[in-house]
């Protein structure tokens, strides 16, 4: 069963062993953050989905990563903490796996203890007082927009399946071509597409989304889109609302967090 679905930043830059000199530049994401955490614990969920990137990676087909234990390492960052490891929902894994391939949608398990960061900040800021979650972690591909809405709707049908109590994350930030100093230097198309993406699902049109311009999304430099995607795919039908909880580019890339409200 869904009982939660969000959409939150990744940036290693959000955490205070990382960014502490610099973190009152990400006060509103934080308190976001930490906002959301609240409403996910208050759902209780057993499991948590994450749809982002991670190590392992597939142009043309979806991957879901199995691994008993996984861990969070950040030492590339500087961040030599001891973090706590997180376990499979094996039973969701192997039906999700199964249902995809039935459905035509290409999808292969990968084995990678580590974490890539865009799944493990999140479930940093969000996890504190959920210490017995377990986590399926999948990763975007590079198919087409309307594939990866198509992923979601048959993830939605696994969910359904599950008598678990299921969280659904879209992990990635916004453009990172806001300003001259972002990452990807300036794009007038990356603040247009992080303001697009706003009013698309303010107003709960994933049409809107899924029709974006790939030239707009491409000069964005983003990598939130098909995770995104993924996301109202699993949302497509269902009741819900959206709750932007915040939004800003202090560092020049866009961060959004979102909560989209099941009623």
């Amino acid at each position: 069963m869904l009982v939660f679905a969000a959409l939150t930043p990744h940036s290693p830059l959000l955490l205070p062993s990382i960014n502490r000199e610099r973190l009152k530049e990400v006060t509103a994401t934080r308190e976001a953050m930490k906002q959301l955490a609240e409403e996910l614990y208050a759902v209780r969920p057993d499991t948590l989905v994450i749809l982002s990137s991670h190590v392992t990676m597939h142009e043309d087909t979806f991957s879901i990563n199995l691994h008993d234990p996984y861990n969070i390492n950040l030492n590339e960052f500087g961040d030599l903490s001891e973090y706590r490891t997180f376990h499979p929902d094996l039973r969701l894994i192997h039906h999700l796996q199964r249902t995809m391939r039935q459905k035509a949608i290409p999808t292969t398990l990968n084995t990678d203890e580590t974490l890539h960061y865009s799944t493990s900040v999140p479930l940093l800021l969000l996890t504190e007082y959920l210490p017995n979650v377990v986590i399926v972690p999948i990763s975007y591909a590079g198919l087409s927009p309307k594939e990866h809405f198509t992923a979601g709707e048959i993830l939605k049908e696994a969910i359904a399946d599950s008598t678990r109590r299921i969280a659904i994350i879209a992990s990635g930030d916004q453009s990172h071509a806001i300003t001259s100093d972002s990452p990807a230097g300036f794009a007038k198309e990356g603040l247009q597409y992080d303001m697009q993406v706003q009013e698309f699902i303010k107003n709960n049109n994933p049409a809107g989304l899924l029709q974006m311009k790939p030239k707009l999304v491409q000069k964005a430099r983003e990598c939130s889109y098909r995770s995104l995607l993924m996301l109202l795919g699993v949302l497509d039908k269902t009741n819900y609302w959206t709750k932007i909880h915040s939004y800003e580019a202090p560092f020049g890339v866009g961060y959004l967090v979102a909560h989209f409200e099941i009623g």
